[in-house]
């Protein structure tokens, strides 16, 4: 008897470098895979979602005041909200610090995150780049602290600069948008495993583990006896 090997686990994520949840969510997704025993069978790939892609840069600017005129709540609202969402990073093992956070626009994180999917280093970049927003208060609009970013990462400077500039990625970014728009997705994270079972929004640990176990299950290995059997080709020779 040969058992055939399962291959790994896609999942596609539709995201946002500037969405808090994202942040929680992905970290829920690698808890839930740890305990699941699959972090190491695994394909992530991280799609383009912008939630304000009207957002301008603004460096010296306050997260809370930025949000509180898109949303409408006053300074005040928008300090006690983004609080309780500190609070509900650190129930993840997240820091965040808005105060720190700097408003930007994440088309130009977007097409850096494609250029990483090209070279393999796609997760560890947009790991890096949310802690870079949320934690460590970094300009994810700016372009030498991108290099920066993608360059930690083992990718050429040369090679990033280069591709920040590439119009093409343009094109890789509206199509992951459009594709959200196709299947209904009005807010991020979104998650779809295996093409197959949907998760929208960060939610528990516990609910990714049963969307995996349910996955492995389906996946599990095959036995077979023997594998040099008789068989017929697409020609009709047998």
């Amino acid at each position: 008897m040969k058992q055939l090997q399962s291959a790994p686990i896609e999942i596609d994520i539709w995201s946002d470098v500037v969405c808090p949840f994202c942040y929680i969510g992905k970290r829920h997704l690698e808890q839930a895979l740890e305990q699941s025993g699959l972090r190491d069978n695994v394909n992530i790939i991280w799609h383009s979602f912008e939630l304000a892609p009207d957002a301008i840069t603004r460096p010296e600017g306050s997260i809370y005041e930025e949000l509180g005129k898109r949303k409408g709540w006053s300074v005040e609202q928008s300090q006690q909200i983004h609080h309780q969402m500190e609070e509900r990073a650190r129930e993840a093992g997240l820091e965040f610090d808005f105060s720190k956070t700097v408003p930007a626009n994440s088309r130009q994180a977007h097409r850096l995150l494609y250029l990483a999917k090209k070279e393999g280093v796609q997760n560890e970049v947009k790991e890096r780049l949310l802690k870079g927003y949320f934690t460590d208060g970094a300009n994810i609009d700016r372009t030498d602290y991108l290099v920066d970013v993608a360059a930690q990462a083992g990718l050429d400077q040369a090679l990033i600069r280069e591709a920040l500039g590439d119009a093409a990625l343009e094109k890789e970014i509206d199509a992951d948008i459009m594709t959200a728009q196709r299947l209904g997705i009005q807010g991020v994270p979104f998650f779809v495993v295996n093409q197959k079972y949907a998760v929208s929004g960060a939610q528990p640990i516990s609910v990714f583990v049963q969307v995996l176990e349910k996955i492995r299950e389906e996946m599990k290995p095959v036995n077979v006896a023997g594998t040099d059997g008789d068989v017929c080709g697409p020609d009709g020779v047998c």
